[in-house]
């Protein structure tokens, strides 16, 4: 992975992904006690950063692999955006995507003209359903964050970021970024060394799913203990990317974690103050700049919201318990 390969993935998404913005509250700064900016991917297309990446890597395959069909493997935002880069590319796709997954992420992956197969991830292999279809049936693997293509393009949002920051003023920040595999991190970490070496990336996890902050402290990859039971799904992965872990490891400073009542109380914050709909797992970095100052010293943070593709009863029990 490099620099060079995010830039060619801007090439490829000019025209085609939302470059989204960069937003800011006095109300949220006052709670924080900093200045927060907040960048809303839950405003790019699917509702989530993970367009970016699913249209660099249908856009990067040769006109034979597009040809034979692609296939992923997601909870549901790397689904969504798989499958409407390979519908707008005219590529068939499989999504395999576990049966507990929101509703309305398998829904939709399937209104997007996707084949949806799913499966139990406590006693099934996503891995080993992904083996064989790809086998059987000649499709291209996009991984959800241990890809190079699927990085370059999260990356993007790092190039943006930088550009974003700058016209701001801002010169020295902490850039809190939603992480799951890492692929999102550390793409945005690589933009950042490359055009804002004094923003740091920190990785943002849900409690008892924080195997990117523990990998960090440890300097080795470690594994969650369980797969499910989180309302953070979307950033629930068995463990670090082996891609993405060496990359934040030399470029991440440490992870922080938040609880599920923090993510919440941060989607309702976001409502109440941006007219933002975030998920769980993609308001953990706004939970983590307002309810963990302490963690964090510059003036300025800058926070990812990596997605809004949640259930109407999670946002409706994130808005009873906290109203904003």
């Amino acid at each position: 992975m490099n620099i060079e390969m995010i830039r060619a993935a801007r090439t490829r998404l000019e025209g085609h992904v939302r470059r989204t913005p960069l937003l800011r509250s006095a109300f949220l700064d006052e709670i924080a006690g900093r200045r927060v900016w907040i960048k809303p991917e839950c405003l790019q297309h699917t509702g989530s950063f993970k367009f970016r990446g699913g249209w660099s890597a249908v856009s990067g395959l040769n006109a034979e692999a597009r040809a034979r069909g692609v296939i992923a493997f997601s909870s549901g935002n790397h689904a969504q955006g798989v499958a409407l880069a390979a519908l707008r590319h005219g590529v068939r796709a499989v999504i395999v995507m576990p049966s507990d997954a929101p509703q309305m992420k398998i829904d939709n992956t399937r209104a997007m003209g996707a084949e949806v197969v799913t499966f139990d991830r406590a006693t099934e292999d996503r891995d080993a359903i992904c083996a064989r279809l790809s086998a059987d049936q000649g499709l291209t693997l996009i991984r959800p964050y241990d890809e190079p293509l699927v990085i370059a393009g999260q990356g993007t949002c790092g190039l943006e970021i930088a550009e974003q920051a700058a016209a701001e003023c801002i010169t020295r920040a902490d850039v809190l970024v939603c992480c799951g595999g890492g692929g999102f991190a550390s793409g945005i970490a690589l933009a950042l060394q490359a055009d804002a070496p004094n923003l740091r990336v920190r990785t943002v996890e849900p409690e008892e799913f924080d195997d990117m902050a523990r990998s960090l402290v440890s300097g080795r990859i470690e594994r969650n203990s369980r797969l499910s039971g989180s309302l953070c799904d979307a950033i629930i992965t068995p463990q670090p990317g082996a891609i993405t872990f060496p990359i934040l490891s030399q470029l991440a400073g440490p992870g922080l974690v938040v609880t599920e009542d923090e993510a919440l109380h941060a989607m309702a914050l976001a409502f109440s103050r941006l007219k933002l709909v975030a998920e769980p797992g993609g308001a953990v970095a706004l939970a983590a700049a307002l309810f963990h100052p302490g963690e964090i010293q510059a003036e300025d943070v800058i926070v990812t919201m990596s997605g809004g593709n949640v259930d109407a009863a999670v946002f409706c029990l994130a808005l009873e318990k906290f109203g904003g």
